[in-house]
């Protein structure tokens, strides 16, 4: 699939992946750009990054952890006719490194609502008017999490979260190509830890080196453009749920705290200490 005059939709977009997304749509050829975010600064710088000839970028201040704001930004596209060709499922958000007893719920259940639920409420709106559209191909990216696929200490509700919305992206995707909607199909994205700040303080466990921004988002749009099922980053984590499958519980749970899997959050801090950390 090309993005050439394609509408793109990018949540998370202010700094990070999300960012980056956004300037690889635009240098793509894409002719709509929406940007979801909610630093309305950042968003207009993005917007200023991004912007070309040919090109409309229209940015938007969205909390993803309110439904009903996200609904209504869902129907303001939909009205306005900016039915996405391109869906960019990449807001997200981490709590401080605390122990689940430690954690206050309000956090664990923000992190859901922006991680798990923002994605399919926003997708579950999207969606019809995608299909409808059969104009040109269609493309959805989830960004889940490599801590979606194996449980980490420190990160409870974070590794659940990402658990969910990789089911569900999965599990979508099936249910599309059962119906017989062949033009849209999903692509569920798992990385490691990926530089952005958004993980600072994180350790990469032992094999699995820290990835830039800007290669995890070039393997991410390449599996989205080629339509791949799964795009999972970097390579070793294969090898961790291979481990997984095959080792008792015990077993597993050694092999993954001498790789340093369960002591990677020791020494997180995030976009500030203490605080919850947004966008990619």
């Amino acid at each position: 699939m090309s993005v050439r005059g394609a509408r793109v939709l990018i949540t998370g977009a202010t700094r990070g992946m999300g960012r980056l997304f956004a300037l690889r749509a635009a240098a793509d050829g894409a002719r709509h750009l929406v940007l979801w975010g909610r630093d309305t600064t950042a968003l207009e710088q993005v917007a200023q990054e991004a912007d070309r000839a040919g090109l409309t970028v229209r940015t938007a201040q969205v909390d993803l952890s309110d439904p009903a704001a996200l609904d209504a930004a869902a129907a303001t596209l939909l009205e306005d006719g900016l039915v996405p060709d391109v869906l960019v499922n990449n807001a997200g958000v981490v709590s401080s490194n605390a122990y689940a007893w430690q954690s206050a719920p309000e956090d664990a259940e923000r992190t859901l609502a922006v991680n798990t639920a923002a994605p399919i409420r926003l997708t579950t709106r999207l969606l019809p008017a995608m299909l409808d559209d059969g104009g040109r191909p269609k493309r959805i990216l989830t960004v889940a999490s490599a801590s979606g696929l194996l449980p980490v200490p420190r990160m409870a509700a974070y590794a659940a979260s990402k658990a969910a919305v990789l089911h569900w992206s999965d599990s979508l995707r099936l249910e599309l190509a059962q119906a017989g909607h062949d033009h849209v199909t999903v692509t569920t994205y798992s990385p490691s830890y990926v530089d952005t700040g958004m993980f600072a303080g994180a350790r990469a466990p032992l094999l699995t080196p820290l990835l830039s921004p800007e290669r995890a988002v070039e393997l991410a749009w390449r599996g989205l453009l080629a339509g791949r099922p799964h795009v999972v980053a970097p390579a070793s984590v294969h090898l961790a749920r291979v481990l997984r499958a095959v080792l008792p519980t015990g077993g597993f749970d050694r092999v993954a705290h001498l790789m340093g899997v369960h002591g990677s959050m020791a020494g997180f801090t995030g976009r500030g200490a203490g605080a919850q950390s947004s966008g990619r």
